[in-house]
C-alpha cells in the first residue's frame, strides 16, 4: 500500500489519495488535501486562516510542529473592546461585544498563517513542488463541485469587503437529485497566483498589498508590515509517556498539552478494569477533562507572551493532586474560560508507504465573512477568541496568538509511529482526540471503533454525551453528584475525529472517518 489519507471531505481526500498513488509523499498529499479543502469548504478553512501542523519524517524518525496561528494586528490595544461587552456568553466560552464586533468584519481578523505554514512544509519536507501539489485545487476552483441547495444559496450574497459573491453557480449536477454545481473564478486565480509566487506574494507582493489595503479600507487591524513580519513557529513537539506509548502532540496555544494533562491524570487509573462507559468511567473520565480544562483556563496561553508552565502540568505530583480530589467527588469548578472555537474547522490525517506521517488542522475560525474584491477567499475572525478584559493569560496584545483547541497528535510505541489523530470541532477538538486515544491505548479498539465510539465532554458544570451513552449510566453520574445530560444525536457535535493506526509489525495501515461528519478515509 502506498498510503493512507482520512479527512471531513472526500474530494479531498480523493485528490491526497491520488497524490499518494503517483509517488508524492505524507506531506504533499495533506498539502494538495488542504488546499482542496479550502475550495470546498471555503467557511471552514482557507488561504486567510491559521493551523497546526504535526509532520514525522521516517528518515529522522522524529516529529516537528509547525505552528502558524493566525496573531493580533499591530493596531489591536488591550483594553480597546473592554467597555464593549455585552456578557459573557452562557456557556463561558467568548463574550458577547457590541455590534459582534469581535466575530464579524474587519476587526474580526488576525494576520493569516496558512500559506506561510504550507509552503514551509511543502519546501522543507515535501517531494512534489510546491506549484504541483496546488494544482488540483485549482481545478476544482475553476470547474465547480457539486453542493446541495441549502449551501448554495448561503454563498449567493456577497460577502463583506466584495461587490459579488465569489461563488458562482456553473450548471446543474449530471445526476438526478443532486445538487448544484459552484465554481469560484477568483479564488482559483488568487490559487495561480500562490502557485507561482511561493509565500513570498503572499506576504510581501501584489496580494500582500491588496490584502493590506483593504484592511485599510475595512478598518480592520492587520497591517502590510504584520503580513511582511509573518513567520512560522517551529518546535519539537511535547512528549508524554502514557502506559506503553508515547504521544507527541503540540504547543500552547495548541490543545495538545491539555489532552496530555487528561491522560496524566487517568494513567493513575485502570480504565480497563473500570470497564468502558460504565458510571465509573464516565465520571472518573469526566472529572480527568474538567481538571486539565481549570489548569487551561488560570495557566495556559500563547508561550510566545506568556509564561505556560508545561512541566508542572504534566508533573505526576500535579496528577496526583487531582486523582486525590477526583476519588473524594471533590467538586471541581472551572473558571470562565474566556475562548472559544467554532466547529467550522477541518482535519486530516496522512501515512504514506515510506513511513512518514502529516497530521494537519486548518481553520477560519467561524469566518470573518470578509472578502476582498476580486481575491475570491474568506478570511479567519480569530479576534472573537481573545478575552477582552486586559491582563488575562488569553487577553488582547499585538502580534499574539489566541488559545485554541487544535491538536493534531501522534501516538508512538517507541520511535514508531502507531496513531495519528486529529479533529476539528472547537474546544472538543480537545476532547474527541483524548477520547479516540483511550479507545485505541486502553480498549483496543480499531480506528473505526475509537472514533464512531460514544463521547461526552465536560467543560463546565454539566457533562455532556451522545445519545449512545445509557440514560441508566447518566443517572448514575447524577448520583455520583455531577449534572450530565444526553445529547438528541447519537453522532457528531463532540468534535470530527479522523487518524490512521499503523499496524507496528505488518504496517497494515486502518483508517477511520468519523460517522458525524460527510468524510472519508482511503487507501492506495
Amino acid at each position: 500500500m502506498k498510503g493512507m489519507i482520512t479527512a471531513p471531505q472526500p474530494l479531498a481526500v480523493d485528490a491526497g489519495a491520488k497524490v499518494l498513488a503517483d509517488g508524492g509523499n505524507a506531506i504533499d498529499a495533506a498539502i494538495t488535501a488542504a488546499f482542496v479543502q479550502m475550495v470546498v469548504s471555503p467557511r471552514s478553512c482557507g488561504v486567510g486562516g491559521f493551523g497546526m501542523f504535526n509532520i514525522h519524517t521516517a528518515a529522522t524518525k522524529r516529529e516537528v510542529i509547525l505552528d502558524f496561528h493566525g496573531k493580533a494586528g499591530a493596531k489591536v490595544e488591550p483594553d480597546m473592546w473592554e467597555s464593549e461587552i455585552i456578557r459573557e456568553n452562557p456557556s463561558g466560552y467568548g463574550y458577547t461585544l457590541t455590534n459582534q464586533i469581535n466575530e464579524r468584519g474587519y476587526k474580526s481578523i488576525t494576520t493569516p498563517g496558512t500559506v506561510a505554514g504550507l509552503y514551509k512544509a511543502a519546501t522543507e519536507y515535501g517531494t512534489m513542488s510546491w506549484k504541483e501539489v496546488i494544482q488540483p485545487a485549482i481545478k476544482v476552483a475553476t470547474e465547480g463541485f457539486e453542493v446541495g441547495g441549502a449551501t448554495a444559496r448561503a454563498w449567493s450574497n456577497p460577502p463583506i469587503g466584495s461587490e459579488t459573491s465569489p461563488w458562482v453557480s456553473v450548471g446543474k449536477s449530471a445526476y438526478e437529485g443532486g445538487g448544484e454545481f459552484i465554481a469560484n473564478p477568483d479564488m482559483a486565480k488568487t490559487f495561480s497566483i500562490i502557485a507561482e509566487g511561493g509565500a513570498e506574494v503572499f506576504y510581501h507582493g501584489d496580494l500582500a498589498r491588496q490584502i493590506a489595503e483593504d484592511m485599510e479600507r475595512g478598518g480592520g487591524f492587520v497591517t502590510l508590515d504584520d503580513l511582511n513580519r509573518y513567520e512560522v513557529t517551529v518546535t519539537q513537539p511535547i512528549y508524554l509517556d502514557y502506559r506503553d506509548y508515547t504521544i507527541a502532540s503540540n504547543h500552547p496555544p495548541g490543545g495538545g498539552v491539555t489532552i496530555l494533562q487528561m491522560l496524566k491524570i487517568l494513567e493513575g487509573y485502570d480504565l480497563g478494569e473500570m470497564g468502558y462507559l460504565t458510571p465509573e468511567y464516565v465520571y472518573t473520565v469526566s472529572m480527568a477533562m474538567k481538571a486539565a480544562w481549570t489548569d487551561r483556563a488560570n495557566l495556559v496561553g500563547d508561550a510566545a507572551f506568556v509564561d505556560v508552565p508545561i512541566e508542572d502540568l504534566l508533573s505526576e505530583e500535579r496528577a496526583v493532586k487531582w486523582r486525590r480530589r477526583i476519588d473524594a467527588r471533590e467538586k471541581i469548578t472551572i473558571p470562565r474560560w474566556h475562548t472559544h472555537e467554532s466547529p467550522d474547522t477541518t482535519h486530516l490525517s496522512v501515512v504514506d508507504g515510506a513511513g512518514n506521517v502529516a497530521g494537519l488542522t486548518h481553520s477560519l475560525g467561524s469566518g470573518a465573512d470578509v472578502v476582498t474584491q476580486g481575491l475570491g477567499f474568506m478570511y479567519n475572525n480569530c479576534m472573537n477568541c481573545f478575552d477582552p478584559v486586559p491582563g488575562g493569560m488569553n487577553s488582547i496584545v499585538p502580534g499574539k496568538s489566541r488559545g485554541t483547541g487544535m491538536a493534531p497528535t501522534l501516538v508512538k510505541i517507541g520511535e514508531k509511529p502507531y496513531f495519528t489523530v486529529g479533529a476539528p470541532g472547537g474546544t472538543r477538538i480537545v476532547t474527541g482526540i483524548f477520547h479516540a486515544i483511550l479507545n485505541v491505548i486502553d480498549h483496543g479498539m480499531t480506528a473505526t471503533e475509537a472514533i464512531a465510539a460514544p463521547r461526552f465532554d465536560c467543560q463546565g458544570d454539566v457533562i455532556v454525551a451522545h445519545a449512545r451513552v445509557a440514560p441508566s449510566v447518566c443517572e448514575r453520574v447524577k448520583d455520583m453528584g455531577h449534572d450530565i445530560n444526553r445529547l438528541l444525536a447519537s453522532y457528531g457535535g463532540i468534535a470530527s475525529v479522523h487518524g490512521i493506526i499503523i499496524h507496528p509489525e505488518t504496517g497494515k495501515l486502518d483508517g477511520g472517518a468519523d460517522p458525524g461528519a460527510g468524510g472519508m478515509a482511503l487507501g492506495v
